[in-house]
């Protein structure tokens, strides 16, 4: 074991219990979400008094105006927010949700450990499909809506991580995913890149996907298998294995699981088709295509 047992001093862990506590009790009660956000993180940033001489009508410099509207995540947009195929039902709330995660890692707090992992976790049961227990998240990871991820017990997501949820992402109970890690679960046409296809992804039980690597949509990284540093995976890694380059081949098997392990072959096969999730567009969608080129290659009719 390479790490030992911190804790905060008594009265700062009272103190960071009793307010997570609070925003926990506060999301989970019939109280507007956006309201719970934006008071959350007026506190957070040390803007009270400004905020109620707002509320209360008196005069502000533009500046400030700007500062406290952006607390309240109704004033703001995401990029997913553009995205046609959204779920338009469960977007809001995730959105909010996002705001709040996104905005806390924006304050001191967040370099806090042992306060901004408590309080990730408890995001994290509000805003994801699932999350398991003991998880710890760390700063700068971000999502596409967040209400498509399912996350095991125990799960370890380290810095600035992208999880890529605009279709489906699971995590398995003890995985590891490390700096950088990009998981995608939507690919692009090659041709039409405004046609968007989106996948299930899963990365397996005590999977580790180790610094700035890649994964594809629609992949699966097997149980207890090793994805190499800056690797690019487009296929599924077999549990048991070590995969590894740009693209990711499997190396080798884990020393002691031979016995259990699929034999190495020359390529990772690829499933993202047996993982792709359907999804229909309303009739009447006012589409916008943000590139205005001719779609039509040369030698098609």
């Amino acid at each position: 074991m390479t790490k030992v047992d911190v804790s905060l001093p008594a009265e700062a862990q009272s103190n960071v219990d009793a307010f997570i506590d609070e925003v926990d009790d506060r999301l989970a009660s019939d109280e507007d979400t956006c309201r719970v956000v934006t008071e959350t993180l007026v506190d957070l940033h040390g803007d009270r008094e400004a905020y109620e001489r707002w509320q209360a009508g008196e005069e502000l410099s533009p500046a400030e105006r700007v500062r406290l509207q952006g607390y309240d995540p109704c004033n703001a947009t995401l990029e997913s927010e553009y995205y046609a195929e959204k779920d338009d039902e469960r977007f809001p709330e995730s959105k909010y949700l996002q705001w709040l995660w996104r905005q806390f890692d924006a304050t001191p707090m967040a370099d806090n450990v042992g306060f901004a992992l408590q309080f990730r976790a408890m995001l994290a049961n509000h805003l994801f499909e699932d999350c398991g227990d003991n998880c710890r998240f760390f700063k700068g990871i971000t999502f596409t809506y967040g209400h498509n991820i399912s996350v095991g017990d125990n799960v370890v997501i380290h810095d600035d991580v992208h999880l890529d949820d605009r279709g489906k992402l699971t995590i398995g109970d003890r995985a590891s995913i490390s700096d950088d890690v990009h998981l995608y679960s939507h690919d692009h046409d090659v041709v039409d890149q405004t046609e968007v296809a989106n996948y299930h992804t899963i990365v397996g039980e005590d999977a580790r996907v180790t610094y700035d690597a890649m994964v594809r949509a629609g992949c699966r990284i097997g149980e207890n298998a090793i994805v190499g540093a800056r690797s690019v995976v487009q296929g599924d890694v077999p549990d048991h294995h070590i995969a590894a380059g740009i693209p990711a081949k499997s190396l080798n098997v884990k020393n002691g699981w031979e016995s259990v392990a699929d034999p190495i072959q020359d390529r990772l096969t690829t499933r993202q088709e047996e993982r792709r999730i359907e999804y229909d567009l309303p009739a009447d969608l006012d589409d916008f295509d943000e590139f205005e080129r001719e779609l039509t290659p040369p030698d098609r009719s």
